[in-house]
Formats: structure tokens, C-alpha cells, sequence
């Protein structure tokens, strides 16, 4: 009987390329998770300056912000999985090279810089391409399961990688971090080559030159733009995304700034932030048969800002935790609901396009947010720049929700 039940709420696992994939995502993110840790306390150590902390973010996020919506065309015309064995490759050798100047001794900010920069080259062309892949997987029946699925595996893996990398920081250094990341990577490069491959896309044998890639790009904007329900969530994604989801930013300054804490709070209250997530993404999986649900995206928005807010606003370590706990559940709730309305509604040729500028919003535009709020935490205070962010969403969501309410009373027959 418990097995029928776990087939129950997680039919998506059936399907074994998914399951192969699943799994392999599993194993690398939380060595992900640990490098991210690391990489925030690092360049701490290096800067001691939450702005130059938000420079690093922004640098590693800028290429998918110039390049992701030029993306799509690629990721609709070659086969995914061959695409993500090279830019998983290409991922591991980036954390072997971070671990190496780091137990080296050698880190220095600029090197840091550069190789955020580069992982953001090869990151614009593998997230998307794993989002756009899932439907291919796990089928369009078990699609909102499947993203929840994911959902999970990341937030389980933000729940594990800060608690280790914060105590492996403690006790024996950064390194380590960015070791075991490398290591990680052999799960995921594994599970691809068990895969089996996909057939030819419909659009491959259409060739690759500067003027298709511009026509394919203006077509997937026009696509979106003339389509109420990916336009909007994709807008409110956009700006919540931007302003409030700084996490990697706001949350170490406002350990060291008003919380007095070491690496071990940091990743604790990382932990929180992934534990309140990880319960959402389940939450949400086990509902999954119903669907994305736009409730669930307008609470789960305006959740997530209140929550945020709300931790600006006082300075005890287990209220933030509980507080972070909450914002991480409304965060899922959002993006994961958002991500799986944006690809139900969209047409199977067009949705690698649809997903780059998935990307673009969700992760492209984290330049201008991490260097906002590196700034904002500059001149006055992780907890300042908390309650500004929170704020910004929490009218962001209600603007966008009575938009489209009211163009719903305007569209409906009288």
C-alpha cells in the first residue's frame, strides 16, 4: 500500500527517463548549494563588502540577462540531451578550477569575478535547457508533478549543502565546498548517458545563422506577448524576481550585520530558508493532479514578500529562521506554480523560447537585483533593504493581480 501511494502522488517517478534525471539532479545539487555557500563566504573574506558580494552575483548572472533570450532558438533546434552533457562538463570543470586556486591558497576577487562570468556563459544555455527538457521526460500529463519534483530535489539539496558547507567552513575551510561540487557533477553526467536520446527536433534541420536566431527570438517574444497568460506571470515574475528573491545577497549580510553570526548561522538560516521551500515543493507535488493554479502564484508572491519583510524587522536567530522558513514556502509555492502554468500553455516548438525568457526573468535579471540590493544593503542595512524588497512585491503582486482582474470583468459577457 505505501508504494501504491508514493506511485500516487509522485507519478512522474514512473516515467524512467525522468527518474534517471531526477536522481542525477539530486546528487549535484547539493554540491551546488555547497559552492554557493562557499562562493558568498569567500568573496566575504576576500571584500569584507556586501556590494562587491552583490558584484559577483551580478557578474555571474550577466550573460543570461544579455544572451538568454537568444537561447531559445538554439535549445528548439538541438537535441537536449546531448546539450547538457557538454554544459554539465563544462559546469564540473569550473567548480575543479574554483577548489583549486581556493586550497591553493591563490583565491584572489578578480579570479573569482572571472569564473562567475564564465559559469554564467555556460548556465544560460544549461538552465533552460533542463527546464524545457522536463515536459520531454516526463510527459505533459505529469508535467506540474515534475517540476514540483525538482522543486523538491533543489530545496532538499538548499536544506543539506548550507548546513555542510557551513560547517565544513568552519572546521576545515572553503575548499572543500568547491570539491565535492566538482565531484557532484558525476551524478547528473551519469544519468544523461542512461538516458535514452530523444528523437530529432522538429526545427533541427533549419539552419543556424544570424538572422534565424534574431527571427526565431522575435517570434517567442511576440509569442508571449500576445498571450494574457504567460505575459503576466512572466511580468510579475519579473519584478518579484528582481527585487525581492536576493537571497544569496541580503541573507549573509543580514547574518554578519544584525545577527552577529559566523559561516554555521549563515547556513542555517539557509537551511531555513530551505526547509520552508523544500515543504512547499512536496506540498505542491502531491497536489500536482490539479495543476498549476493562479491563486497559487498570487498568494504564494504575496506570501513571500510579507515573510521577507517581516524578518527585516526584527533581529532574533530562530524568528529569522522561522520567518526565512516561510518565505522559502511562499517561494516555491510561486515560482514553481508560475514555471508550470508558463509551459502548460505553451505550444512544444516554442517552448524552448518561452523558457529562455523563463530564464531571462527569473535568473537573467539578477544583475540588477544583486547590484540593487548590494547597494540598498550598503547604504543602510540588510534589514532596511529586506523591508524595501518586501514592500516592492507585496505592490508588484497586488498591481498585477488587479490587472488581470480587471481585465477578466472586462472580457466576461455581460
Amino acid at each position: 500500500m505505501p508504494q501504491l501511494s508514493l506511485r500516487s502522488a509522485f507519478p512522474a517517478l514512473s516515467q524512467r527517463n525522468f527518474r534517471l534525471f531526477w536522481l542525477g539532479q539530486c546528487v549535484s545539487l547539493v554540491g551546488t548549494w555547497m559552492q554557493n555557500i562557499g562562493q558568498a563566504w569567500l568573496v566575504l573574506e576576500l571584500t569584507k563588502s556586501p556590494f562587491m558580494l552583490g558584484m559577483v552575483s551580478a557578474i555571474q548572472f550577466l550573460p543570461m540577462m544579455l544572451f538568454s533570450l537568444f537561447a531559445g532558438p538554439f535549445i528548439d533546434r538541438l537535441p537536449k540531451r546531448r546539450l547538457l552533457l557538454v554544459t554539465q562538463t563544462m559546469l564540473m570543470a569550473l567548480a575543479a578550477i574554483l577548489a583549486a586556486i581556493t586550497l591553493a591558497g591563490v583565491a584572489q576577487y578578480w579570479m573569482v569575478l572571472v569564473l562567475a562570468l564564465v559559469l554564467g556563459f555556460v548556465n544560460t544555455l544549461d538552465i533552460p535547457t533542463r527546464q524545457a527538457m522536463v515536459i520531454e521526460l516526463a510527459g505533459r500529463e505529469h508535467l506540474m508533478n515534475a517540476i514540483s519534483l525538482n522543486s523538491a530535489a533543489f530545496n532538499l539539496a538548499r536544506i543539506i549543502g548550507p548546513a555542510v558547507a557551513g560547517l565544513l567552513i568552519a572546521a576545515i575551510g572553503i575548499g572543500p565546498c568547491f570539491l565535492l561540487n566538482a565531484l557532484s557533477f558525476l551524478g547528473p553526467l551519469a544519468a544523461l548517458l542512461a538516458i535514452d536520446p530523444e528523437p530529432e527536433p522538429a526545427t533541427a534541420r533549419e539552419p543556424v545563422s544570424p538572422g534565424n536566431i534574431l527571427r526565431s527570438t522575435r517570434e517567442g517574444l511576440y509569442y508571449i506577448a500576445c498571450r494574457p497568460t504567460l505575459f503576466w506571470p512572466i511580468l510579475l515574475l519579473a519584478i518579484v524576481g528582481t527585487f525581492v528573491i536576493n537571497y544569496n545577497v541580503v541573507i549573509p549580510t543580514f547574518a554578519r550585520q544584525e545577527l552577529a553570526g559566523d559561516a554555521t548561522r549563515f547556513g542555517f538560516l539557509m537551511t531555513a530558508l530551505g526547509g520552508g521551500s523544500f515543504l512547499a515543493a512536496i506540498t505542491l507535488a502531491a497536489r500536482s493532479r490539479r495543476g498549476p493554479q493562479v491563486r497559487a502564484q498570487a498568494g504564494g508572491a504575496l506570501g513571500m514578500s510579507i515573510c521577507f519583510a517581516l524578518t527585516g524587522l526584527q533581529h532574533d536567530f530562530w524568528l529569522s529562521c522561522l520567518l526565512l522558513a516561510g518565505t522559502g514556502f511562499m517561494t516555491i509555492t510561486f515560482t514553481a506554480s508560475c514555471n508550470a502554468w508558463v509551459q502548460m500553455n505553451s505550444d512544444d516548438h516554442m517552448r524552448g523560447r518561452v523558457m529562455s525568457v523563463y530564464a531571462l526573468v527569473f535568473g537573467g535579471l539578477t544583475p540588477i537585483g544583486s547590484l540593487y540590493a548590494g547597494q540598498l544593503i550598503d547604504a543602510t542595512s540588510a534589514s532596511v533593504s529586506m523591508l524595501v524588497s518586501g514592500g516592492i512585491g507585496l505592490l508588484a503582486t497586488l498591481a498585477v493581480a488587479g490587472l488581470v482582474w480587471r481585465r477578466r470583468q472586462v472580457a466576461a459577457p455581460d
